[in-house]
């Protein structure tokens, strides 16, 4: 089972990296562009962001979770197995839920703008998608505290 906790706690890691350095720089550097300059940056990004490497991160961290997850269920008398429960649940709302339910919809709904509307759309898609962003990230790392507490307890 630690083999997997330790997958679980990388991919958590790599997925929620990623998310940090959107809420830390590169959304705010978007920002500093002009309104169709940003826009169409940020749409490449969601074009290119769909590759083998991130999807087999995104879609292997919570299946790692999930039985990381599971297995604590089954072993509550054990000391470690609320916080490898809560890490697990954490991640499965956090990084993988928020962004399924709310972020993924907002970059559909980007890559249907277009240039001509950026100066609506790209402002209002800035402010909710950070929202959601900023929630997940923080949420993911929590997680992964927790997921590594769990391992080492």
């Amino acid at each position: 089972m630690e083999i997997l906790i330790v997958g679980a706690i990388t991919g958590a890691g790599v997925v929620t990296g990623l998310l940090f350095a959107f809420s830390n720089f590169v959304m705010q550097a978007l920002a500093t562009m002009p309104n169709e300059q940003g826009m169409r940056a940020m749409q490449r990004i969601n074009e290119k962001i769909i590759n083998p490497i991130f999807v087999a991160f995104f879609l292997g961290t919570p299946l790692l979770c999930a039985v990381v997850g599971v297995d604590a269920l089954m072993n509550l008398e054990s000391e470690r197995s609320g916080l490898l429960l809560g890490g697990a649940i954490l991640y499965l709302v956090g990084p993988f839920a928020i962004t399924v339910l709310f972020n993924v919809p907002l970059n559909n709904r980007l890559a249907e703008a277009s240039l001509s509307e950026a100066d609506v759309v790209w402002p209002d898609y800035q402010w909710r998608w950070q929202r959601w962003n900023h929630t997940r990230t923080y949420v993911g790392i929590v997680s992964i505290v927790l997921l590594a507490v769990g391992l080492i307890g």
